[in-house]
């Protein structure tokens, strides 16, 4: 999905965030790597980076990937914090560390935990009437997988499209141009995962 926002807020809370700006930071330092270095390695911008370790952005699902990848750690390896005490990760309805965007078209919230382990975006959607959700082409092989829980959508991957009315699930290729479109009268909430392979 990826969409682009200013005003996007990534799936941590701020000691969350706080940890993982130190984690990387010490990961780095142990390999002797600079910003450059690791930019090279995982694939994730300088500038990203350096706002991730000053704890002034909150990496996605993907990017945590990469740098996890970068260093040989799984996701759940590369955020893990010691002494945790619980094995429920727990997601607040109202807690808005974890939009993703917010405009006056659409609102997305990441329903997914940053330690899930295998590289999966969960998020609840919601297009206001005329709204539109348009992505570029993901990694190779990425899918998406859609439920409607209300309203009706149009989902276009590449050359096709397929309307969808309450309770219809799609998946489609989302290494292509895709979109979700709002049809129908009114918002439309949607449920939506990406994985990418």
């Amino acid at each position: 999905m990826r969409a682009k926002s200013s005003r996007a807020r990534r799936a941590t809370t701020p000691d969350a965030t706080a940890h993982f700006a130190s984690r990387l930071k010490q990961l780095r330092a142990q390999r002797g790597w600079s910003l450059e270095a690791l930019e090279k390695a995982s694939g994730v911008s300088r500038s990203m980076l350096s706002q991730i370790e000053r704890a002034k952005a909150n990496p996605t699902l993907a990017v945590t990937f990469r740098i996890g990848r970068a260093f040989g750690m799984s996701i759940g390896e590369l955020v893990e914090t010691p002494g945790a005490s619980s094995s429920i990760n727990v997601i607040r309805s109202n807690d808005h560390a974890y939009h993703y965007r917010s405009d006056k078209n659409c609102v997305i919230r990441t329903l997914s935990p940053l330690n899930l382990e295998k590289d999966v975006e969960f998020y609840e959607v919601q297009l206001n009437e005329g709204g539109e959700l348009r992505s570029a082409a993901h990694f190779e092989g990425t899918r998406e997988f859609i439920t409607v829980q209300k309203g009706r959508i149009r989902v276009e991957s590449g050359a096709d499209a397929e309307e969808l009315d309450p309770s219809d699930s799609a998946s489609y290729r989302a290494d292509v141009p895709h979109a979700i479109v709002n049809i129908g009268r009114g918002a439309a909430v949607l449920f939506l995962v990406d994985i990418y392979q």
